[in-house]
C-alpha cells in the first residue's frame, strides 16, 4: 500500500527524469496525502505531459463520487479484473514521480504503528506506476483523478508491509505509457516488486501520521529514545539506637 509520499526534488530535476516540455514549478512537498493533488506524467498525441490530477481514482461512470470509495491505491495483480481499473490499465497509464514514500509498520501493541520512510537509496527520484481516468459529472463539470499501482513488498519492505507501489525504471518509462502501441497484458509484466537493493528504509517520527505536518523534519531518521534506568530500590531505614556511640555506623541520624 501507499497512503504518503514526498516530492522533494527540484522541479528542474523532475522535468529531466521525464522528460515532459511543461515547466511547472512546484514547491517541496513532504507529506502528499490522498484526495490532494498530485503531478503525474502520461502521454498525450505521443508526447509526454505533466498534469496535475487528484489522489484518488474515480472511473467515468460513477454517478455519485460521495457515495464511491476512494480508490487510491490499484492492486497490481487484478487490474484487469476490476471494472474501475479494466480501462484504464488499457487506455490510461501514468507514472506519478515522487522521491519516496512511507509505510506503517505494527508494533504489536495497542499504540500507534511506526512509520517508515522508504526511499531510492541513491537519493534519485523515483516513479510510480499509475492509472488516471477522466470524470464528467451531470453538469459538465470534469475531475481527472489517478491512483497508484501496487504490488507485493520485496525483501526490504517486507518486514514492515507485505504492499508496495510498483516503481517504473526509466529504461521502461515508455513501455508503461504507450496504451496507444503496448498493449495491458505487455504493460503489466512491469508490475513486480523492485529489486531488493534499490531501496532503504528507515524509521520516522509519527508526526507524519497529521496530514497538516508538511516539513523536512518529517523525512529525518528518527530512533526511539532509551528507557530511563528506574531508581535504585530503597532499603528500609533502620530505627535509630536510643544509645549514642561515637561510631559512624554510615546510616546518619533520622532526625
Amino acid at each position: 500500500m501507499c497512503g504518503r509520499y514526498t516530492v522533494t526534488s527540484a522541479p528542474e530535476a523532475i522535468r529531466a527524469l521525464f522528460g515532459y516540455p511543461e515547466q511547472p514549478n512546484f514547491p517541496p512537498r513532504y507529506n502528499i496525502a490522498p484526495t490532494q493533488p498530485i503531478a503525474i506524467v502520461r502521454l498525450h498525441e505521443g508526447k509526454r505531459q505533466f498534469a496535475l490530477v487528484r489522489w484518488g481514482l474515480l472511473p467515468s461512470w460513477v454517478k455519485d463520487p460521495k457515495k464511491f470509495t476512494l480508490l487510491i491505491n490499484a492492486r497490481g495483480e487484478s487490474l484487469s479484473e476490476k471494472p474501475a481499473f479494466r480501462a484504464a490499465i488499457k487506455r490510461r497509464r501514468c507514472l506519478v514521480p515522487a522521491d519516496g514514500f512511507y509505510e506503517w509498520k505494527a508494533t504489536g501493541g495497542r499504540g500507534p504503528k511506526q512509520p517508515y520512510y522508504v526511499r531510492d537509496k541513491s537519493g534519485r527520484p523515483i516513479a510510480f506506476a499509475g492509472l488516471w481516468e477522466t470524470w464528467i459529472g451531470p453538469n459538465g463539470e470534469e475531475m481527472e483523478t489517478a491512483a497508484i499501482v501496487t504490488t507485493r513488498a520485496n525483501r526490504t519492505l517486507g518486514p514492515i508491509h507485505d504492499r508496495m507501489p510498483v516503481i517504473v525504471p526509466p529504461e521502461a518509462f515508455d513501455l508503461w505509457l504507450d496504451c496507444a502501441n503496448v498493449d495491458a497484458e505487455t504493460a503489466a509484466a512491469l508490475i513486480a516488486p523492485a529489486s531488493d537493493d534499490l531501496l532503504e528504509a528507515y524509521e520516522v517520527s509519527t508526526e507524519v501520521n497529521r496530514t497538516a505536518n508538511d516539513n523536512e523534519k518529517l523525512v529525518q531518521r528518527w530512533s526511539a529514545p532509551a528507557e530511563a534506568e528506574p531508581p535504585p530500590a530503597k532499603t528500609p531505614a533502620r530505627r535509630a539506637s536510643a544509645k549514642r556511640t561515637d561510631k559512624d555506623d554510615g546510616q546518619g541520624a533520622l532526625f
